[in-house]
Order: structure tokens, then C-alpha cells, then sequence
């Protein structure tokens, strides 16, 4: 994992040989993704070359400070370059294998969730189901639409909020709300990375920052209301 983090690192800087050993190295990721689209008006080199755009993407879009396994992030990037591309000519249509592993995806978490007494992550949902992190991934990309942090992510009656999803890195929701994180300031971006994923307390925070706790308080609460309506 840390020479992919590496090579992604050269990249960002404009390093063309690690780009394209990225690419090299991913390309079976993106002909696994094409290949469950096939017989979708496109054809299977057209949609692996529309996939390859959404891993160059992925890769420039990737923050090296987030603990999540590349290949993960990757998948919902290369879905939705060949998703857009389909949904000009016609309806997406899901396949069953898709849907049955999405249905099997969501029932294990709700299991996990009694068991565990919080959200599983990505990674335990694919232990459970005997599979790759990748495979759940697509599949609930496949058939989920995007949901308002203000909605309810889970079945029972108190809602999940912002807050609990930026704690769970390697969940599904964490991979819809990268664009919204992708526009803040590095400084806002480090102090959420600081409160949610360190789990420093404000006051560490702040000691950091050289600001008092209540300046951290209300940036911090500025950033959420701003992710919010971003979403």
C-alpha cells in the first residue's frame, strides 16, 4: 500500500511514468468493472477506456491523508465514468448478480450492526459475505443514489449524522461525501481529519492550530454546516 501511495504521490506531481504505472497496475480493476456492463450499447474496449478516465481521476482525487485502501476509492470512480456515459443513450439497467450481492451487502450490515453495536465498515461487510471490499463497493454504488447527510442512513429510529459517518472512514457513505471534502481549505480539511479521524478533542485541536477552543468550535461548526449544504 505504500508504494501505491507513492506512486499516486509522484503522480499528483505531474510524474507521467507513475501515472501510467498506476494505470497498469489498475487496469484489471477497470476491465472487472467493464465487463458488468457489457451489452449496455457500449462496447467492452469503449468501456474500458471510459473506465481508465475515471481511474485517472480517481487518482488525481485520491487525499493521501485518509486511511482508505486505494483500490476502494477507486471503484466508485470508475462506476460512475461508465454510469454517466450509459445513462446518455439509456436507462442503467443493474444487473441481478448486482442486485443480490447489494441485497446480501445490506442485510449483512444491519447483522453487524446488532453485533458490533455500531456501523461496519466496508471491509467487515466483505469478510462477512466472503468476498472483496471492491465487489461491495460496486454493488452498492450500483444501486444506491446518493443520500442527504440529514437523512436517515440506517433503518432504526435515530438518525446517523455527519458526524458518525466522517468517524467510519472505510464505510460506504464516507466515499459519497470525498467531493464535498475535496472542496475545503487544507486547513479545514485538517481539522476534520484531526477531530474525526485522529479523534483529537478540540482543545488538542486548537492547541495545534495555535487557536483557542472556541475559535475551533465555531470553525468546526461552520465546516459541517458547510459539508451539509454541499450535499
Amino acid at each position: 500500500m505504500e508504494r501505491t501511495r507513492n506512486l499516486i504521490a509522484r503522480s499528483q506531481q505531474g510524474d507521467l511514468a507513475a501515472r501510467s504505472r498506476l494505470v497498469e497496475e489498475n487496469l484489471p480493476l477497470v476491465h472487472s468493472i467493464a465487463r458488468r456492463f457489457i451489452d449496455r450499447g457500449l462496447e467492452f474496449e469503449d468501456l474500458v477506456q471510459i473506465g481508465c478516465v475515471g481511474l485517472l481521476k480517481a487518482i488525481q482525487d485520491f487525499d493521501l491523508d485518509f486511511p482508505v485502501k486505494f483500490s476502494t476509492f477507486a471503484v466508485p470512480k470508475i462506476m460512475g465514468e461508465i454510469k454517466q456515459q450509459l445513462r446518455q443513450s439509456a436507462p442503467l439497467k443493474v444487473t441481478r448478480s448486482l442486485r443480490r450481492l447489494a441485497g446480501e451487502a445490506l442485510q449483512a450490515k444491519d447483522t453487524l450492526a446488532q453485533a458490533l453495536g455500531r456501523s461496519p465498515t466496508i471491509a467487515e461487510i466483505a469478510a462477512e459475505l466472503n468476498t472483496s471490499p471492491e465487489e461491495v463497493v460496486c454493488a452498492l454504488e450500483a444501486v444506491a443514489p446518493v443520500q442527504s447527510l440529514q437523512s436517515k442512513l440506517d433503518s432504526d429510529d435515530e438518525a446517523r449524522t455527519l458526524e458518525d459517518v466522517l468517524s467510519a472512514p472505510d464505510s460506504h457513505e464516507h466515499f459519497l461525501l470525498r467531493n464535498a471534502l475535496a472542496s475545503l481549505d487544507p486547513e479545514e480539511r485538517r481539522l476534520i481529519i484531526l477531530r474525526y479521524f485522529a479523534e483529537k478533542s478540540q482543545s488538542q485541536v486548537a492547541e495545534e492550530f495555535g487557536m483557542s477552543q472556541a475559535q475551533i468550535s465555531r470553525m468546526e461548526a461552520r465546516i459541517i454546516r458547510q459539508l451539509r449544504h454541499d450535499l
